[in-house]
């Protein structure tokens, strides 16, 4: 493994750009530095750019231009076999002829280890993944969750520094699927690994990550933890790609400080916190998360603006109330509520009035 320059970024990407044609860049002057032992997730619609990036730290792709950093050293011109990386793919990848300990001791031959060595390594990567009876099976003996696993212990059997993850978990159904993402994480955890994880499941990103990058047209539109990246969206594309989000369309009337009064195109008016928007009647699409809608005065500042809201429809989904709102012309405005003691169910047909705190409320390019 490379030695670590101090002060510098584990991993790094310095103005990386990539074409494959010579003409349309797929990714786009991109700046990523990463600290040893977090864990970034690259998320994404197909086409964004994020497993492009992947490919290009794995060796598989080469930069157009720019510069790809581990430990502080240019691994540009270094083949994939030699950067001391792990790897998961979504398909496994797993050698169908060979057993499951056989397919673990193969990284480690390549690497001329011995075989005491590997035997221990072996054992030891597939206590990791709660596999250690299983190292004789073939991979077609095994659940595609059993085959998941082996392919992450294989990738951890060499005891690599960084671990690089290709939707990993997109075969697997809903329940194994969140199962496992918990069992990564711990591991990762445990064993102070560095991980990429790329994916286009927020839900995945928002459960696994220290930090999510963005990636939308070949740039990141915005870095920061789950928490950060779900209450402050930087723009309309994070909002609307991250969880669910109610958006309502506008004018700026007024700025001061933390807050703003939007005319929405009803022609009512509320308030919300401008964040890039910077002059009166600019359009913004408003951006309010379900969870954060208030229906009741007593929940609200007594400055708070409010709107009238018809209720069409009313879900119940266990642990939530969902229901669905015409407010402002939208008739997709969703307010989630728990399932709590008390809890009010919305009636079809009633008008109810609506509101929230302006922090709550953020103000966006439209």
């Amino acid at each position: 493994m490379l030695d670590a320059v101090s002060n510098e970024p584990f991993v790094a990407f310095e103005r990386v750009q990539k074409s494959y044609d010579g003409e349309t860049l797929v990714v786009k002057d991109l700046n990523l530095d990463m600290p040893k032992g977090e864990f970034l997730t690259m998320l994404g619609p197909s086409g964004s750019g994020k497993t492009t990036c992947l490919m290009m730290l794995a060796g598989f792709e080469s930069a157009t231009h720019g510069e790809i950093k581990l430990a502080g050293n240019s691994i540009n011109n270094i083949p994939p076999h030699k950067r001391g990386i792990g790897m998961v793919f979504q398909n496994y990848a797993l050698f169908p002829h060979m057993s499951v300990a056989e397919n673990l001791a193969f990284p480690l031959e390549v690497r001329k280890m011995g075989k005491s060595e590997r035997e221990a390594k072996v054992r030891r990567a597939l206590d990791m993944v709660q596999m250690g009876s299983f190292g004789g099976r073939r991979p077609a003996q095994l659940s595609g969750g059993q085959q998941q696993r082996i392919a992450l212990a294989r990738a951890l059997v060499f005891e690599p520094e960084l671990v690089l993850m290709d939707e990993p978990l997109g075969a697997l159904d809903k329940q194994l699927r969140e199962h496992m993402q918990f069992e990564i994480k711990h591991i990762s955890d445990n064993l102070g690994i560095t991980v990429v994880y790329v994916t286009h499941d927020q839900t995945e990103a928002l459960t696994m990550s220290d930090r999510v990058a963005v990636f939308d047209d070949g740039r990141i539109q915005q870095l920061a933890p789950p928490d950060e990246l779900y209450e402050a969206p930087k723009n309309s594309f994070v909002a609307q790609f991250i969880g669910e989000n109610n958006t309502l369309e506008g004018v700026v009337e007024t700025i001061a400080g933390e807050r703003c009064t939007v005319r929405l195109d009803n022609g009512s008016v509320i308030d919300a916190m401008p964040v890039n928007v910077t002059e009166p009647g600019q359009r913004t699409r408003i951006s309010i998360r379900p969870e954060r809608v208030e229906f009741g005065r007593d929940r609200l500042t007594d400055d708070a603006h409010t709107l009238d809201a018809e209720v069409l429809e009313f879900i119940y989904m266990g642990d939530i109330f969902r229901t669905r709102l015409r407010v402002a012309g939208n008739n997709d405005f969703i307010v989630k509520t728990r399932n709590a003691p008390g809890q009010i169910r919305l009636d079809p047909g009633t008008t109810i009035e609506i509101g929230w705190q302006p922090e709550d409320c953020r103000a966006l390019d439209a």
